[in-house]
């Protein structure tokens, strides 16, 4: 077992500990005080995931108990069919910084391994849940399913709670536009383009982040410098121009143009992610910084000379700040 500490008091408000991550590896109950267990993958922590979380705390808090969010790495797919797991919308490090955010005591991370697999849904409760995690409640959808084959389902799981001494408790799909919110419903509004659908599905911008990089220096000679950024996430928006924000090392949210794509403008070249800070400048190389995608501008297209591409950065700058002024307070 692994423990380690990855949410700071600030990020959690009050004055809330910090929330650990556990990664299981023994067999010794981890005698946590009372446990309340929600379990998934917890991908993109949306809305529903949030509402899972929200009853876990409910659960928790109500008898001085410790709310757990059990998930597993890697995702169930990439080990049952690789071909076709679908793309991470955040990282491990991120997914415990929004879990934590929302007063996630402990994070248990169970590795997914063909062993794993393998156990059948009463087993896989009376292992993991009990005798590890000695679970009091468990918090599930109403679709959860689990086992070998998923074979074990909201039922089984209620059985076995009667029979091993835990709670069972349901918790109905949030919905948008008629539909449960999912990580997939996320991923295909993202591959559209349409990250105002994906706000809505996760309650908040979708953000990615990572290390600002040297890129050709066009931007910077063009009047309109922008920070190319390394990107750690597996997901990203479809290619085109969205106003955005950037959050920088000292937490500043700073309004941004963000632009996702091969600059056709100057000929075929590799993929970017670049962002142009409004009112903004200084030396961000090598920092790591988050940028938001709060809504989509335009599709990258190709301009007749540099100077026509900087007049409509220009344009998309004021639209983007027009856009931005109306979210403002809904930053990453």
């Amino acid at each position: 077992m692994r423990l380690s500490t990855v949410v700071p008091v600030s990020a959690r408000g009050g004055n809330l500990p910090p929330m650990q991550t556990v990664r299981l590896g023994g067999r010794a109950p981890l005698e946590w005080p009372s446990p309340a267990v929600t379990i998934g993958n917890f991908d993109g922590v949306h809305r529903g995931h949030q509402a899972l979380v929200a009853s876990t705390l409910e659960r928790a808090r109500a008898v001085s108990g410790t709310a757990v969010v059990l998930t597993f790495d890697p995702h169930p797919a990439r080990l049952l069919n690789p071909g076709r797991a679908p793309s991470a919308l955040c990282t491990p490090i991120q997914k415990a910084e929004m879990l934590g955010a929302l007063g996630v005591d402990r994070l248990a991370v169970l590795p997914f391994t063909p062993e794993l697999a393998r156990k059948g849904a009463e087993e896989f409760v009376r292992e993991i849940v009990v005798s590890l995690l000695q679970a009091r409640a468990v918090i599930v959808g109403e679709g959860f399913r689990f086992g070998r084959g998923r074979e074990g389902d909201l039922s089984a799981l209620r059985s076995l709670g009667q029979r091993l001494g835990f709670e069972v408790v349901a918790v109905a799909p949030v919905t948008h536009a008629g539909a449960a919110v999912s990580s997939s419903r996320v991923r295909e509004a993202l591959a559209r383009g349409d990250v105002g659908e994906a706000r809505a599905l996760l309650g908040r911008a979708f953000w990615v982040e990572g290390r600002v990089v040297r890129g050709e220096g066009r931007g910077r000679r063009l009047g309109i410098p922008t920070a190319n950024l390394e990107t750690e996430n597996e997901t990203l928006p479809e290619t085109g121009v969205y106003a955005g924000t950037c959050r920088l090392p000292s937490g500043e949210a700073v309004p941004a143009v963000v632009n996702r794509g091969r600059r056709p403008t100057f000929g075929p070249g590799a993929e970017t992610l670049e962002a142009h800070l409004l009112g903004w400048s200084g030396d961000l190389y090598e920092a790591r910084v988050r940028v938001g995608f709060e809504a989509r501008l335009r599709d990258e297209r190709r301009f007749a000379d540099p100077a026509a591409l900087a007049a409509q950065i220009r344009e998309d700058a004021a639209h983007a700040e027009a856009i931005l002024a109306r979210l403002r307070g809904n930053v990453v």
